[in-house]
């Protein structure tokens, strides 16, 4: 079976003149019939998407579509959960999260070799606080209540998962869940399913600072709480992101449908309706 490193170094090679990488993951193609040997002009050889290879190349697109389909369509699900709840709601919005470098607290997953890693980050330092280090962050699902106090915004995060290798991948970053953390009252995790209809992971695979919600084609269950913290108010900068952008609105006819008997961590500050 292909993986994502053999999918990328495939279009690679069917983009470029074909001068071998020389390294496992070629050779795993070329004896998979994927890539084949030419000669070169100039002597030693060239690699070249064989149609086998081409065909590969096609499947994974369709596969990233379907995957991409599913987790907009979950996307949409959760979204649409949180305004029928009467919360403000920003899909994909960036903001800019400080994680204190001396704090663990911040994030119990979150070590030094993880930090160094951090994408999209400058330090910053004043003589009378610890260097920060600030993070891009941008969440599938990001919401506040609809409310005039400030101290009863409740942030929320949502991210959202359809494939267990994103998930996986997602949770070996823990910067990434630091800054969420960081960002938001609380945050969860909503796990899709697979090809088979069967959940992506089990909650327990996810951190216990992070609540967890299970979509099961057709409702969304709690499987566990996310742990709340208080937020008095929102950073400046975040005021200026949200200001910026627009938040998301639903088809009015279902933005004024009411879930049926909705399960706990669908509304509110990740839980009940938190109008």
């Amino acid at each position: 079976m292909l993986t994502r490193r053999h999918q990328q170094r495939l279009r690679a090679m069917y983009r470029s003149a074909g001068w071998p990488f020389q390294d496992v993951l070629e050779v795993e193609l070329l004896a998979a019939g994927l890539l084949e040997r030419m000669p070169a002009a100039q002597g030693g050889d060239t690699l070249r998407v064989t149609d086998a290879g081409l065909r590969a190349i096609r499947d994974g697109a369709v596969g990233n579509r379907q995957a991409l389909s599913a987790h907009e369509a979950l996307v949409q699900r959760v979204a649409q959960a949180q305004c029928a709840a009467g919360r403000l709601v920003w899909r994909g919005i960036a903001l800019r999260v400080p994680l204190p470098k001396s704090e663990e607290n911040v994030a119990p997953a979150l070590d030094e070799s993880a930090q160094t890693a951090i994408e999209n980050t400058v330090i910053e330092a004043t003589p009378d606080a610890a260097p920060v280090r600030w993070v891009v962050a941008q969440p599938d699902v990001f919401s506040v209540r609809h409310t005039s106090v400030e101290a009863y915004l409740e942030p929320v995060v949502h991210e959202i998962k359809v494939s267990r290798a994103d998930l996986l991948g997602d949770l070996r970053r823990p910067h990434k869940r630091a800054a969420y953390l960081q960002m938001g009252g609380a945050c969860w995790y909503v796990l899709g399913l697979d090809a088979r209809g069967r959940p992506i992971a089990q909650p327990e695979e996810v951190p216990p600072e992070c609540g967890v919600l299970q979509w099961d084609g057709e409702r969304l269950h709690a499987l566990r709480r996310a742990p709340q913290r208080a937020i008095e108010r929102l950073p400046f900068g975040t005021w200026m992101a949200l200001a910026r952008a627009t938040p998301w609105v639903g088809e009015e006819e279902m933005a004024q449908q009411s879930l049926e008997a909705p399960d706990e961590g669908v509304h509110g500050s990740g839980g009940p309706a938190g109008g």
